[in-house]
């Protein structure tokens, strides 16, 4: 008899996310792309050097505070990916300092690249990014959380801003 694909019936499940939160972040960059195009260019109220240089700091934090993130979870034998179930809490890295480092990063990325490519369109849409994935990410990761790790879930949630 074959093995059947896929999850038991049984098997813990993670958060109820059904859309991959980068690709929220990859469409507003697109639609910042397009709008720049289609409507009228959006220039960074600064220099062009100073938006370069900001923008690629800004690129540099977020590739530091999300690809830790991302090390420490698997290093702790969790998967990123947020409908995977998460076996333990991660309090300590990024993670004492905010709750979302990665999709922290994320925004910090979009709003880099808007800088540096100077199109103001790809960093204002970083912030509309950032709401759909609070509704469509964080919001059901939040509910995952507190009913599975009960009251060291809360303490963390009084310890520990959302964003930053």
């Amino acid at each position: 008899m074959p093995k059947s694909v896929g999850p038991e019936p049984s098997a813990e499940r993670g958060a109820d996310v059904r859309f991959p939160p980068p690709l929220v972040y990859l469409i507003a960059i697109l639609c910042g792309v397009a709008l720049s195009y289609l409507l009228m260019p959006l220039r960074a109220p600064v220099s062009r050097p100073v938006g370069i240089a900001s923008g690629l700091l800004l690129v540099a934090l977020a590739v530091t505070v999300a690809t830790s993130a991302r090390r420490l979870m698997v290093s702790t034998g969790q998967n990123p990916i947020p409908w995977k179930p998460s076996p333990e809490l991660i309090l300590r890295g990024p993670y004492k300092f905010t709750r979302n480092p990665m999709y922290l990063g994320l925004t910090f990325l979009e709003i880099g690249v808007g800088l540096a490519f100077d199109n103001l369109w790809i960093s204002l849409l970083a912030f509309p990014a950032l709401a759909t994935v609070h509704v469509i990410a964080v919001l059901p990761e939040e509910r995952y959380l507190l009913a599975k790790f009960g009251e060291p879930y809360r303490a963390y949630l009084t310890r520990v801003r959302r964003y930053i």
